[in-house]
């Protein structure tokens, strides 16, 4: 590195130090240098996100005319993997490893999954297209291929981010793990952008050769991107050749940790809050579009409000957690932030207002913000260390499968609703314009936002838990 580029690097962090809300949780022993590695796998998992559900959602459909429904179900896949998450982190919270780690081998054998979808999947992509030479070969060829290189990347996605969060938790003192999901998923954030900006640009002149060229591309910065994460990260213990200690099966531990109800509330929660936030994934854009007549680009600057909004939510959680914050009370608020965000989006149709509307979503994007590290920050305290792995693992099951349920769900009441609109089928004749389909599915938002307010009330009230004061799990 020249003098220039340390530089550089020094006044980053230096910034960052001082005014990110996350890079408190720097240490001697830990440094935001090392932190910031780390994170890295975030970056991975961004960057497969973004090829699966947007680059290659349109590049399937218009470049390669796959028909839309077969889009649909290849895209949905890889939520096939997601229950297996809380499995996942218990396996990783009970490895015994010969050299010592628990979670790099997880993270490891996650990267080498996904890294093998990406490798096959566009020469998949290019056979269940049906074009050129490909004409040739059977159709169940090109869609058995297509199917399983998402299902290896769905896999490996989810192995990666199950365990790497895991080992992230692992590196830090309780009182600073709200800080460390406030860094984790904001590097994600910045992943997705990046990353889509990237493959936009790359793909603009499309071909066939740029599509291989393009994905086993991001293959390779998978593999790399982790290395570079795991280096010297985890600790080796116990040392090698010790005996392995005696663990309770997995379904022991499972019906340890839902002992009770505040982690079966805290699940239900983070299920219909999730669904509540990701049911207008799809249909923000084409709202702003077809309601209020906004332009392409106006409507492709929503997504870059949204996502600011969202590293707004998870600075200002990260800052208040980090000080004794109640995580359940976080997440109270960003259920409660989220209703008069919808009602925003849902009154800017009848005034015609694109700044109401984007001020709108831009409150979503802050309410999920805090509605999600409220959760996950939850989920860390509402398991002892040796069981971190299973209680993000079970978080992370429950929001990948519901968002995904969310947003199929989302797509299809629209559809619905605008079609008994356009007939006259809905009660009264209510509703005959384009916003009628979009309007009812967020006034299910606002539903499912004040049924997750409904199922949290307990838990608000139930305040602390009384390993604040014993040394055992972060309080929330």
């Amino acid at each position: 590195m020249n003098r220039f580029s340390e530089t550089i690097m020094r006044t980053w962090i230096g910034l960052g130090t001082r005014f990110l809300p996350f890079a408190d949780v720097a240490t001697r022993e830990l440094p935001l240098s090392r932190l910031l590695r780390l994170s890295l796998f975030q970056v991975s998992v961004g960057m497969a996100t973004v090829l699966l559900v947007g680059t290659l959602n349109r590049v399937m459909i218009v470049e390669l005319g796959v028909p839309a429904s077969l889009v649909a179900v290849m895209i949905a896949l890889p939520l096939l993997f997601a229950p297996f998450r809380a499995l996942i982190g218990f396996k990783s919270d009970t490895h015994h490893s010969a050299l010592g780690w628990k979670r790099v081998p997880f993270i490891w054998k996650g990267t080498l999954i996904q890294f093998g979808g990406l490798a096959i999947m566009p020469f998949a992509l290019l056979v269940l297209s049906g074009g050129g030479q490909a004409a040739q070969a059977p159709v169940w060829v090109g869609q058995v291929a297509a199917a399983l290189a998402f299902l290896l990347v769905g896999a490996g996605l989810h192995t990666i981010q199950t365990a790497g969060l895991a080992l992230a938790t692992d590196l830090v003192a309780p009182e600073s793990q709200p800080n460390v999901v406030g860094l984790m998923y904001v590097m994600l954030l910045l992943g997705t952008l990046v990353s889509a900006l990237v493959f936009g640009t790359l793909l603009e002149a499309f071909s066939p050769g740029r599509l291989v060229q393009v994905i086993q591309g991001a293959a390779v910065c998978t593999v790399a991107l982790n290395i570079a994460a795991l280096w010297k990260q985890e600790t080796r213990r116990p040392p090698r050749g010790a005996a392995a200690a005696e663990h309770p099966g997995f379904a022991a531990a499972w019906r340890a940790y839902i002992d009770g109800d505040r982690a079966v509330r805290h699940l239900v929660a983070v299920g219909l809050g999730t669904m509540a936030f990701s049911m207008q994934d799809v249909l923000l854009e084409p709202y702003g579009g077809a309601v209020l007549n906004l332009t392409v680009s106006a409507t492709t600057r929503l997504t870059a409000t949204l996502a600011f909004g969202g590293l707004m939510g998870f600075g200002l959680a990260s800052r208040l957690l980090s000080r004794g914050g109640n995580a359940f009370v976080m997440t109270g608020t960003g259920a409660m932030l989220g209703i008069p965000a919808f009602a925003g989006v849902i009154v800017a149709a009848p005034m015609m207002s694109p700044p109401l509307f984007g001020a709108a979503v831009l409150l979503i994007g802050f309410a999920a913000g805090l509605f999600s590290h409220g959760t996950l920050t939850a989920a860390m305290g509402l398991a002892p260390a040796e069981q971190r792995g299973l209680a993000l693992g079970a978080w992370g099951a429950v929001q990948a499968s519901a968002a995904g349920l969310a947003v199929a769900l989302g797509g299809v009441l629209r559809d619905v609703v605008s079609g008994l609109a356009a007939r006259g089928g809905l009660a009264g004749g209510v509703g005959q314009g384009p916003a009628t389909g979009y309007i009812a599915v967020y006034m299910l938002e606002m539903l499912l936002l004040l049924a997750t307010l409904v199922v949290l009330l307990p838990l608000v009230r139930r305040g602390r838990t009384p390993a604040a004061t014993t040394g055992g799990p972060v309080s929330v």
